[in-house]
């Protein structure tokens, strides 16, 4: 008998990880605040809280826990070096560029090199903006130990929902190539590049916060593999700024840095931070804007000519990053769509393998398992089509196929779905077994034409009698493996077959 294990929605996930958010980086500030009375003391532990609590993204929570153990461990060296080069432009400028292209770099180790990553550069950019010097590092260092102590009990100790959870999948990237052909490097080198003008331009407009542009191109390039992912989160991003200074215009400002009301809104900023970052860029970056304004208030120097000057560095660094990810090593969005999709229908292959064996009788055959697998590899799927599904996309035939190509196997995964909920029944009956492995064969020769990107797809059968389930959904998974061909096969820029 198979275990079950419980899945909760994503909107409960999001809910629970939002609120846990705001408890675990409030009970950090206030520790932090108490270690290190300082305001600085307390914004220092707070943002290595929420950095603990929103890059670490291991898919197992012992993964997750180790992951959260070596943040401080790459991170203060990173903070120490940003404090000694205070007094040194030159050098100062150097090692941040040196950390980008080691934190972009460190992205081909998977989630645990891109949350390293992510606390270096960000360990850098605090010494930045709290302008650490030499002496004012040993309370900065217990700041950030303390913060990230309390995020790491609270998300392990006190709240450990994920706990009983089955562990979210984590597919394998595509193939990565060797030296400048691996995507990871390639983004490296494009983010260190665009972080240089982005530094140089932004220090002409503003000697004092100048690092808005760079964190800008940092976090562009997080979470993309394309160029056009990253054209798009530029644009999201300078959207959500915008309406971000917008708010502040309306809401931080007119607070002076009152400490009661501004604590309670970060608090707010920060359950949206967490609760809309999985859906929406846009909306995440207006949290953040917000949140930075309110911090700034408190330190006594938010008015309405600096939000202003973080428009405008928020424009040079987006638009930086577009020059580089144009200019310097592209990484095509159709080479990085089409890895995920043969990944993507290599996985359907598997998933109906399972199902099918669940169906002739193999109690050790897991279709459940590898339908997680599958929904994971189509999240990547989606966020590489996306660029392409973009309303302000003019190439309308990229569009159609994009959209095309997406339906098509949002609707094997509902037929692969259909089949594992129907594999328990294990049934054996010779004749049917017969019929599945008839139906089970024209899938896999299905998918071997469309992963040896053969043109021809195999003739579809007639359809199975009405009555039963598991062959009319294998029908309907070749039929839908067949209709992929013609996106797939075709030029992405010619115009889909009939239309």
């Amino acid at each position: 008998m198979m275990r079950r294990v419980w899945v909760p929605d994503p909107g409960r996930l999001r809910l629970r990880a939002a609120t846990r958010a705001v408890l675990g980086i409030g009970l950090a500030t206030t520790a932090s605040g108490l270690a290190v009375p300082t305001l600085t003391g307390a914004i220092a532990g707070g943002l290595a809280a929420l950095l603990a609590l929103f890059t670490v993204a291991d898919p197992t929570v012992r993964g997750q826990a180790v992951t959260t153990a070596l943040l401080p461990v790459v991170g203060l060296p990173v903070l120490a070096l940003a404090a000694g080069l205070h007094g040194h432009p030159l050098g100062r400028d150097a090692a941040f560029l040196a950390v980008v292209g080691a934190g972009g770099y460190a992205r081909r180790w998977g989630p645990r090199g891109h949350a390293l990553g992510i606390f270096a550069f960000m360990m850098f950019f605090m010494a930045q903006f709290l302008h650490a010097e030499p002496g004012r590092l040993p309370p900065l260092i217990v700041a950030v130990l303390v913060g990230a102590a309390v995020a790491a009990a609270i998300r392990f100790g006190a709240w450990c929902y994920e706990r009983g959870l089955r562990p979210a999948p984590a597919p394998a990237p595509p193939p990565p190539g060797r030296g400048l052909d691996r995507a990871t490097t390639r983004q490296a080198v494009q983010a260190t590049v665009a972080c240089a003008a982005a530094l140089a331009v932004g220090q002409a407009v503003s000697a004092d916060r100048w690092y808005w542009a760079v964190a800008t191109v940092w976090w562009i390039f997080v979470n993309t593999a394309s160029c056009g992912e990253t054209l798009v989160r530029g644009f999201r991003r300078v959207l959500g700024t915008v309406t971000g200074i917008a708010a502040g215009l309306l809401v931080a400002v007119p607070l002076h840095g009152a400490p009661a009301p501004t604590a309670a809104l970060v608090a707010v900023c920060i359950f949206g931070l967490f609760h809309t970052a999985p859906l929406s860029y846009t909306y995440m970056m207006f949290f953040v804007t917000v949140m930075a304004g309110l911090l700034y208030g408190l330190l006594g120097v938010l008015h309405p000519g600096l939000l202003a000057l973080r428009l405008a560095e928020t424009g040079v660094g987006a638009l930086a990053t577009a020059v580089a990810v144009v200019l310097v090593l592209p990484v095509t969005t159709h080479a990085t769509t089409n890895a995920w999709i043969q990944r993507a229908v290599r996985c359907v292959h598997e998933c109906t393998a399972q199902a099918v064996a669940r169906l002739g009788g193999a109690h050790d055959a897991d279709p459940a398992g590898r339908t997680g697998e599958l929904e994971a590899l189509l999240g990547k799927v989606r966020l590489s089509l996306a660029p392409l599904l973009h309303p302000l996309n003019p190439l309308r035939h990229r569009k159609a196929r994009a959209r095309q190509v997406l339906a098509l196997l949002d609707a094997c995964a509902h037929d692969i779905a259909a089949l594992a909920a129907l594999a328990p029944a294990g049934r054996t009956d010779g004749a049917h077994g017969a019929h599945l492995a008839d139906a089970w064969r024209r899938v896999e020769a299905a998918v071997e034409t469309l992963t040896a990107r053969h043109t021809a797809p195999v003739p579809a059968p007639a359809p199975p009698a009405a009555g039963d389930g598991p062959l009319l959904h294998l029908h309907g998974l070749e039929q839908k493996l067949a209709a992929l061909a013609a996106p797939l096969a075709s030029p992405p820029r010619a115009p889909l077959a009939g239309a």
